[in-house]
C-alpha cells in the first residue's frame, strides 16, 4: 500500500490509498452495470409503501439513472409510481423520511414540467413553514423527528426542499433547508473526527476499541446529502463556502478510513467490530466522492483512486441476476446482517454513485467543452433557453453541478439548451461529443410547429405551455370564416404536444381533458396580431400567403409567415414574421420585416383582442408590455394574453376593439415583439396575479439577458 500526504485547509493528512487494479470503468460499462441492477430492482419491487424513505432512496437511484439511459423505463417506472402515490408524500407531516420521495417528484417536474407532481409537496412544505417546529434535537424527547434531529435526516429532507427550490424559484424552501441544515451540524457534527453522530444518544457511546461510534451509512448519507444539496445551492449563495468546506472535510476523513477491498465498514472507527462487508455506505461514499470530483471541490488524484475501488468493490456484490447484496438492513448504528441482504436504498445508492462514475469515467476518455451562463438580474428565471455556437460534430450537454444530460436541440450553427437560475446565479454546462457516449435519451418533444392542409390551410404551433395558430389562404374561400391575420389561442392543460391530435378528432372546441379553443379571433388582432397605425386608425394584413418551417422542436419550433402586400393609409406595406416558441415558455418571440414602396419609418405593433364584457387590461409603456385577463367564460375559465415590446419606446392604444402596443419599425429591419398566453386552469395561473407576474418577469429577462460565455 502507497501512501500520498495532502494538505486541507492548510493542515496535513495521510491518505491511505491502495492501487486501483481492475482496468478503468469505461461510460458504457457503468451503464451496463447500473441497468443489470435497475432491472432487478424493477422485478423485485420491494415491500415498503412507495413513500417510505428505503424506497425513496431506490427512487433517487432511478432517476439518476433515468437521466443516462435511453431506455424510458426507468422514468416511466418513476412517473407511474408518483401517479399511484397521487404525489403526495409520506404520512407524518414533518418526519424528514416521508418528505424523501419528494426529491424524485421535483426531479420529474424539472423534466416534465406537469404542476400536479408538486402541488401535495409545496402544500405540505407551505404548511410546515407556516408552524415550523422549534425546540430540543436530543432524540430521546417527544416529537423529536418532527426535526432533523438525526444524521439520516440530512439525505432525506434537504434536498427534496433543494429541488423544490430549483423547480419554483421559490426562495423560502431554500432557506428552509440551509438554515435546518446547520442546526444539525451543529448539534451532531464532531468538528474534531469530522463526522457526524447519528443522534445524541450516541454522544458518549463507545465501540469495543474505546473510540467513538460513527456508523458508516448515516455519514453515508450526510455526504450524499451535502452532494445533493450543493447541486441546487445557488453559486452565490452566503453559506455555500460553509457547505464546501464541510464537504471537503468529511471526504478527508472518509477515504482514510476506506478499507483494502475498496469498501468501509459499517463502523468507520472500529471496522473489526462489524467485519461484513457493506454496500449501502460505500455506495453512498462513493457517489459523494465521485461528485467531489467531478465537481473539482476534491483533488482528482488523492480520491479518484478510492473512488475506483470501491465502485470495483460494489461491482463484486451484485449476482448474476442483478441482485446487490451486503446490504446491512435498515437500522441506526452498526450492526451484523447477512451476507445476501439487500435493500431499495442500497441499490439507490449504487446507481447514484454509477451516475459519477460514468461522468467520471466520460471526461477522463475525452475532453469536454464548457459553457458558462450567468444571471445577471435579481429575479428567477425557469427554463431559460441559452444558445450557443454549436460545435461542428453533435455533442450532448451535461449540466456541471447535477451531471444530468440535458435535452438539446442544433438550429443551424447554434446549439439551444435550457437551465434555471436563481437570481445572480452562474452555472456551467459541459458539452461532450456525443460519439464518445452510450446512446443518450430520446428528448421530450416539447415545441412543434406545421402547416395545417387539412383545416384550411391552419399554421399552427405549440409549446408545452400553450398553443396558437394563424390562418392561411384557403379559408378565404370558406363564406361563413370571417377573419383576418390575427392569432388564434389554444390553451392547454398537460404538458405534452396536443395539435395534431386535436385536429385529427376535429373535437377541440370541447375540453376532454387536455385544453381547449374557445378563443374568438374573427376580425380583430386575437392574442398577438400585428397592426400598422398610420392617419388615426389601425391597416391590418390579411391572412398568411405563404409558410415555411425551419425547425421543428424538440426545443423549439420555428417558422415563417409571409403576409403579401396591403394598403396602410395609401403606402403599401408586406411583411415576413419570423415566429419561434421554446420549450416552457408560454411566450411565441415573433420578428417582423417589413417592405415597403417608399422609405421612412412605421408605426406598427401587435395587438389584443378586448372583449365586450369585461376582463382587466394591463399597461405598462415603460415596461414595454401590456396584459389582458378575459373575462370568465364558463365552464372554460378565464383566457390571459400579453404582448411585450422589448427594447424601444412604446405606446398603448386602444382602437377598434384592441389594445394595441405600438413601436417604431423601418423597412428591412427586425421589429421584435414577444405575444404569450396562459389560462387559469392550467395549473400555472391560478389568478390574474400569477399571470402578471410572469408578464413581469419574462418582460425582465428580456431586458436583462443571460450573459454566457463559451463554449471554450
Amino acid at each position: 500500500m502507497r501512501h500520498l500526504r495532502f494538505a486541507l485547509l492548510g493542515l496535513p493528512a495521510i491518505v491511505a490509498i491502495a492501487p486501483a487494479t481492475a482496468a478503468a470503468p469505461t461510460p458504457a460499462r457503468v451503464l451496463a452495470s447500473m441497468e443489470r441492477v435497475a432491472d432487478w430492482q424493477l422485478a423485485n419491487p420491494p415491500f415498503h409503501e412507495s413513500t417510505h424513505w428505503a424506497q425513496a432512496v431506490g427512487e433517487a437511484g432511478m432517476m439518476a439513472l433515468a437521466n443516462l439511459s435511453p431506455n424510458r423505463r426507468y422514468r416511466d417506472a418513476m412517473v407511474e409510481m408518483g401517479e399511484k402515490n397521487g404525489w403526495k408524500l409520506g404520512p407524518r407531516t414533518y418526519h424528514a423520511d416521508d418528505q424523501a420521495v419528494g426529491q424524485t417528484y421535483a426531479e420529474l417536474y424539472l423534466q416534465l414540467r406537469q404542476p400536479e407532481m408538486l402541488a401535495p409537496m409545496r402544500a405540505q412544505f407551505d404548511a410546515i413553514l407556516a408552524n415550523p417546529r422549534e425546540g430540543t434535537l436530543l432524540f430521546t424527547e417527544p416529537g423529536n423527528q418532527d426535526r432533523w434531529s438525526w444524521c439520516d435526516a440530512l439525505f432525506m429532507g434537504p434536498p427534496a426542499w433543494m429541488r423544490l427550490y430549483a423547480a419554483t424559484g421559490d426562495g423560502r424552501y431554500l432557506e428552509h433547508a440551509v438554515t435546518q441544515w446547520w442546526k444539525t451540524s451543529d448539534y451532531l457534527y464532531d468538528k474534531a473526527e469530522h463526522l457526524y453522530y447519528r443522534d445524541s444518544n450516541y454522544f458518549d457511546q463507545r465501540e469495543k476499541n474505546g473510540a467513538k461510534v460513527f456508523w458508516a451509512r448515516g455519514n453515508g448519507w450526510v455526504m450524499a446529502g451535502l452532494a445533493r444539496t450543493l447541486q441546487y445551492l445557488p453559486s452565490n449563495h452566503p453559506s455555500r463556502a460553509r457547505f464546501e468546506q464541510q464537504f471537503r472535510e468529511m471526504a478527508a476523513k472518509v477515504v482514510s478510513l476506506q478499507q483494502q477491498d475498496g469498501l468501509w465498514r459499517a463502523s468507520l472507527l472500529d471496522p473489526a467490530s462489524y467485519p461484513m462487508q457493506e454496500t449501502s455506505g460505500t455506495g453512498l461514499f462513493a457517489y459523494a466522492l465521485a461528485w467531489g470530483i467531478n465537481q473539482g471541490l476534491l483533488a482528482r488524484a488523492a480520491y479518484e483512486p478510492a473512488v475506483r475501488r470501491a465502485w470495483d468493490a460494489l461491482n463484486a456484490k451484485v449476482q448474476a441476476d442483478g441482485k446487490l447484496t451486503h446490504v446491512q438492513p435498515i437500522g441506526r448504528a452498526p450492526d451484523a446482517f447477512p451476507a445476501d441482504a439487500g435493500e431499495a436504498y442500497g441499490i439507490g445508492a449504487f446507481l447514484m454513485a454509477g451516475s459519477e462514475i460514468y461522468r467520471m469515467a466520460l471526461l477522463q476518455q475525452t475532453p469536454a467543452q464548457t459553457v458558462n451562463a450567468a444571471n445577471p438580474g435579481d429575479f428567477y428565471r425557469a427554463d431559460e433557453s441559452i444558445e450557443v455556437k454549436a460545435p461542428a460534430k453533435p455533442v450532448a450537454v451535461i449540466d456541471a453541478a447535477t451531471s444530468r444530460i440535458l435535452p438539446s436541440q442544433r438550429i443551424g450553427d447554434t446549439l439551444l439548451f435550457q437551465s434555471n437560475f436563481a437570481p445572480g446565479d452562474k452555472r456551467r454546462f459541459l458539452l461532450v461529443p456525443a460519439s464518445a457516449m452510450p446512446p443518450l435519451p430520446a428528448p421530450d418533444v416539447k415545441a412543434h410547429a406545421r402547416f395545417v392542409p387539412e383545416r384550411l390551410d391552419d399554421f399552427a404551433w405549440e409549446s408545452d405551455r400553450i398553443a396558437h395558430r394563424a390562418y392561411g389562404p384557403a379559408i378565404l374561400k370558406e363564406p361563413k370564416e370571417h377573419v383576418s391575420s390575427g392569432i388564434d389561442v389554444w390553451v392547454k392543460s398537460v404538458r405534452r404536444p396536443v395539435q395534431d391530435k386535436w385536429y385529427r378528432q376535429g373535437a377541440y372546441h370541447l375540453d376532454h381533458g387536455e385544453g381547449v379553443d374557445n378563443y374568438h379571433v374573427g376580425t380583430a388582432r386575437g392574442c398577438g396580431g400585428l397592426s400598422v397605425v398610420d392617419g388615426g386608425r389601425a391597416w391590418d394584413s390579411n391572412v398568411y400567403a405563404s409558410h415555411k418551417v425551419i425547425a421543428d422542436g424538440p426545443l423549439r419550433a420555428v417558422f415563417e409567415l409571409r403576409y403579401d402586400g396591403w394598403n396602410a393609409n395609401g403606402r403599401r406595406i408586406g411583411e415576413t414574421k419570423r415566429i419561434s416558441i421554446d420549450a416552457g415558455s408560454n411566450f411565441s418571440r415573433v420578428e417582423s420585416v417589413f417592405d415597403s414602396d417608399r422609405p421612412g419609418p412605421i408605426e406598427a405593433g401587435p395587438g389584443i383582442s378586448l372583449r365586450k364584457n369585461g376582463g382587466h387590461l394591463l399597461k405598462d409603456d415603460a415596461a414595454g408590455w401590456i396584459s389582458y385577463w378575459e373575462p370568465e367564460a364558463p365552464p372554460h375559465g378565464h383566457t390571459a394574453c400579453a404582448l411585450i415590446v422589448p427594447g424601444q419606446p412604446v405606446r398603448s392604444l386602444e382602437l377598434d376593439g384592441n389594445a394595441l402596443l405600438l413601436g417604431r419599425a423601418l423597412p428591412a429591419k427586425p421589429f421584435v415583439y414577444y405575444l404569450g398566453a396562459g389560462w387559469d386552469k392550467s395549473g400555472d395561473f391560478p389568478t390574474e396575479q400569477s399571470w402578471e407576474a410572469l408578464v413581469r418577469n419574462v418582460a425582465a429577462r428580456l431586458s436583462r439577458p443571460l450573459e454566457v460565455s463559451g463554449p471554450h
